[in-house]
């Protein structure tokens, strides 16, 4: 396939520019000013005119609940909070994924093409987040990062779900109970290995091995600026990597933020004030946050607020602040690199994944129509 004529975003090049596109295997194998269609192969291939057309990459949205709290379907379908206990790092979202949530193919359509898949905030810890692709009838098929990240929750979410601690000293204490807990079991493990001895597995304290050995992020669900701080707090007593999730706070904070190397994920933005917490939720915080240096990427927090207007909040964003091209960053390339993909998605360029939308205006405008998603080079519109 070759899609020639198109405005095609390429960061390289800041922006927008005239290119054609080779597509073979899945792959992008060309990004040219002029690609033959020879090119293609002797069987020659598909040549798309998108003259006049934007190109991006497919949106990635680093959090959400998509195929995991279902779409229209209720609480029979919701699977995204367990309440059997406060601590639960042996769960995954993996096993509660359904690839024919409703909200899938809208949000393709939509040009979204991952999402990052995260248990709920009720718990303390609340499980393995997988980064998947939205494509495919099984979960293995679709993931593209199984074990993503731990979850952690602070502030309001936990504190109502009431496992016995009901404030945030208490709920912090758990999850540094819960990090204590690992670095015991991972000596316990190692004197074992030395020794040749039998050694029973936990299977959550494997994944918070993963956390302690600084393989994936703790994903933090915080809102409110002190809250914020503690996940820095204790993510700086562990060393670990952490990604701040909704910070919605920030602006308040934004100069201590800046002062530490951890992304922030921020939304969801365009639903009402439901809690206390998100009093302070505003469209401006991306481009301040941005401004100081921060890498940002913007969430729909699916089923929060629908997955399938990823781009409209992004739009918002740019219109309250945002650098335009930072914009298109926070849904395609940083929460690429935030999720540890970024060797396949994220971005249109050679060896990456054929993942390309095609817009009928610049993917901001209010009233830019997607007229055609490909996913790994296949068409997923038709």
């Amino acid at each position: 396939m070759i899609i020639k004529n198109g405005q095609v975003l390429l960061f390289e090049e800041g922006g927008f520019v005239k290119r054609d596109i080779l597509v073979k295997k899945g792959k992008i194998v060309k990004i040219a000013e002029s690609i033959a269609e020879a090119e293609a192969g002797e069987d020659g291939g598909e040549v798309i005119d998108a003259g006049g057309k934007f190109i991006t990459p497919g949106m990635i949205d680093a959090h959400s609940h998509i195929c995991i709290s279902e779409e229209g379907m209720g609480a029979i379908a919701d699977d995204c909070n367990d309440y059997s206990e406060a601590v639960m790092p042996y769960l995954e979202t993996i096993d509660g994924i359904n690839p024919f949530d409703l909200a899938v193919d809208t949000a393709v359509r939509a040009g979204v093409t991952c999402a990052c898949v995260c248990p709920g905030s009720d718990s303390v810890v609340g499980g393995i987040c997988s980064a998947i692709q939205l494509k495919g009838n099984v979960a293995e098929d679709m993931v593209l990062q199984r074990k993503a990240a731990v979850k952690c929750s602070f502030g309001e979410n936990p504190k109502r779900a009431g496992y016995g601690f009901k404030t945030r000293m208490g709920n912090a204490y758990l999850l540094r109970k819960c990090i204590e807990d690992a670095i015991d079991y991972k000596h316990r493990k190692e004197e074992a290995e030395k020794a040749g001895s039998y050694f029973r597995t936990d299977i959550g304290m494997e994944n918070m091995l993963l956390l302690l050995d600084k393989k994936i992020p703790l994903h933090a669900h915080v809102h409110r600026a002190d809250d914020v701080c503690t996940a820095i707090r204790i993510a700086k007593e562990y060393d670990l990597k952490l990604v701040i999730v909704h910070c919605t706070d920030g602006i308040s904070i934004v100069d201590y933020l800046a002062k530490h190397d951890y992304p922030v994920i921020l939304g969801p933005t365009m639903y009402p004030r439901s809690k206390l917490e998100s009093m302070s939720r505003s469209f401006e915080t991306a481009g301040v946050l941005n401004k100081a240096g921060i890498k940002i990427c913007i969430t729909a927090d699916h089923d929060v607020t629908p997955i399938y207007y990823l781009s409209v909040y992004a739009a918002q964003s740019v219109r309250a602040g945002l650098d335009e091209l930072e914009g298109l960053k926070a849904v395609t390339k940083n929460p690429a690199e935030v999720l540890g993909i970024d060797d396949r998605k994220g971005e249109l360029a050679a060896g990456r994944d054929a993942d390309i939308v095609i817009w009928s205006k610049h993917p901001f405008d209010y009233d830019t129509k997607v007229e055609k998603v490909y996913m790994e080079g296949r068409d997923m519109t038709v």
